[in-house]
């Protein structure tokens, strides 16, 4: 298949904020710089990345959802749009797009359907009946993807488990753009000062979606238990979600007396002053896939502390700590390895960890290996 002729569709639900979304993004500017004819179709309109495509040349069509209801006028205007296209791939991401994907191929012919799997070990009881009952018609109506792409190992036996196809289902690990996610210690000290962190204070940081699965409320016992020892550190988390979550979080640090150590931050473009303003990065999350988080601040040479979920392990290796999900006194343990290392110990675990995502997660590894993928 010649790239000139191999048009890809990309389709995604938004293009808000998201570990999946910048995993789309970097695919998608990365094949159309390789002159790849690409486009972008989500389901809602705007989005905080969408800016980042445009002016990469990338084309983005949005098909105008206007609520969940909305069903019948948006599955006809999707079949309208993908049979204007015509591409040669229609390359979907989580389950809602992956069903979309498979409800336009009765009219498709030869175009190739590939679906994107990016979690593992979901505990599905924390989420509405809705998203259950998506979860099960994506298990069943799997076997019709031509091919679906796991972005971890665990994430593939996750699906597997669970009713997907094993001879369809490869493993794509994400990338990093590492030239983006670098060590900076002038950015560093302009967002530490903004946030009013001194010098001498420890940081640690969070970043990810307000989600049951991601972990805060862990992740603000363990502060509370490091800061009854440590009174010099601060924490950082970064991100939004559900508003009634969210002042649920609001409550718990305040019940754990450590309102005047934690600082909340919304969704930001510039998550490489977040993670170089860090001296630990965390992932307390009870399921993930490939957690870019992890992998971005490793790229910007931050130690990191990871509960074992998804493929962390393959991702941290001997350049930080995984501990088990759900244990606040595990990962405030971890932490303080890394807070007890003297200055040249802490920069030298920092260099590993960079060196280990520039050696097996770059953004230019990524895209090669999914061109091979798809066959463009």
């Amino acid at each position: 298949m010649k790239a000139q002729s191999a048009r890809i569709l990309f389709l995604v639900r938004s293009l808000n904020f998201g570990g999946t979304e910048r995993q789309l993004v970097m695919l998608a500017t990365g094949l159309k710089a390789s002159g790849v004819p690409v486009r972008v179709v989500t389901f809602y309109d705007g989005g905080s990345l969408r800016d980042e495509l445009a002016g990469s040349g990338v084309e983005c069509r949005s098909l105008m959802k206007r609520s969940r209801w909305d069903v019948a006028r948006f599955l006809w205007r999707w079949i309208r749009m993908v049979l204007d296209y015509r591409p040669a791939v229609v390359y979907s991401f989580l389950g809602s797009a992956n069903l979309m994907a498979i409800a336009a191929k009765p009219w498709l012919g030869h175009t190739k359907i590939v679906w994107s799997v990016r979690a593992s070990s979901m505990d599905l009881n924390r989420y509405g009946w809705l998203d259950r009952l998506l979860y099960r018609i994506e298990c069943r109506l799997s076997r019709f993807a031509d091919l679906i792409i796991a972005n971890s190992h665990a994430g593939r036996d996750y699906a597997i488990a669970h009713g997907f196809p094993s001879a369809e289902l490869i493993v794509i690990s994400n990338g990093i753009d590492v030239e983006r996610f670098c060590p900076d210690p002038k950015v560093r000290e302009q967002l530490r000062k903004r946030l009013r962190v001194a010098a001498d204070e420890s940081f640690i940081g969070l970043v990810g979606r307000i989600d049951p699965m991601k972990g805060h409320d862990v992740f603000l016992r363990a502060a509370a238990i490091l800061r009854h020892d440590r009174q010099n550190v601060r924490f950082l988390c970064v991100g939004e979600g559900p508003e009634y979550y969210r002042r649920r979080l609001l409550a718990l640090t305040e019940e754990l007396g450590l309102s005047r150590a934690v600082i909340w931050e919304g969704a930001t473009g510039d998550m490489e002053a977040v993670y170089n303003s860090l001296d630990i990065a965390t992932c307390s999350s009870s399921s993930e896939g490939f957690p870019n988080v992890i992998g971005e601040a490793m790229a910007c040479g931050v130690p990191c502390v990871a509960t074992n979920v998804g493929d962390a392990q393959r991702i941290v290796g001997d350049a930080g700590y995984v501990v088990m999900a759900d244990d606040p006194m595990a990962l405030a343990e971890a932490w303080c390895r890394v807070l007890d290392m003297g200055a040249a110990e802490r920069a030298r675990l920092g260099g590993r960890a960079r060196a280990r995502i520039t050696q097996h997660f770059s953004r230019d590894r990524l895209i090669e290996v999914t061109s091979r993928a798809l066959g463009l």
